[in-house]
């Protein structure tokens, strides 16, 4: 039973990994190279980290935690499939900062321990992603010069 959190840690680990790596990969075959530069900077950093994570993980030294339960299991799930959606479909189809704007907004909603009952609150989400997304898009838009997919509404 002690393996567990090594295994859980060598399988999460491994699997992001393999995402950072393909990751990085994509975005050093994709044109135009301008583009993809911010994104390969990025996709880099995280590849060679969660290398160096899987790697420590292989041997044993990651000594952090002791695994997931079953029901932290359960708690991310949705947020997991919000996350799938967005990346595999929702940023594409309806554009970056569309999609963003209501992933963002699904995932507070999902997580914010407030009552779901009260308005305030929901004028809380609001704002919060709201503010979110103006920092997304001065970072991205005005300082970086990032070119986000652009579909349906942005």
């Amino acid at each position: 039973m002690n393996d567990l959190p090594r295994t859980q840690h060598i399988i999460a680990s491994g699997v992001i990994a393999a995402v950072g790596v393909t990751v990085a990969v994509i975005s050093f075959t994709q044109d135009p190279a301008q583009a993809y530069l911010f994104p390969r900077m990025i996709s880099s950093v995280f590849a060679v980290l969660a290398l160096w994570t899987f790697g420590k993980a292989l041997m044993g030294r990651t000594k952090v935690g002791n695994g997931l339960s079953g029901a932290a299991m359960r708690n991310m799930a949705p947020g997991l499939v919000v996350l799938l959606v967005y990346t595999f479909w929702a940023a594409k189809a309806l554009g970056f900062y569309t999609a963003t704007t209501i992933a963002v907004f699904i995932l507070i909603s999902l997580y914010d321990p407030a009552p779901h009952t009260s308005p305030k609150t929901w004028g809380k989400r609001i704002l919060i992603t709201a503010g979110f997304m103006a920092v997304m898009y001065g970072l991205f838009a005005l300082v970086l010069n990032v070119f986000t997919p652009r579909e349906v509404f942005f």
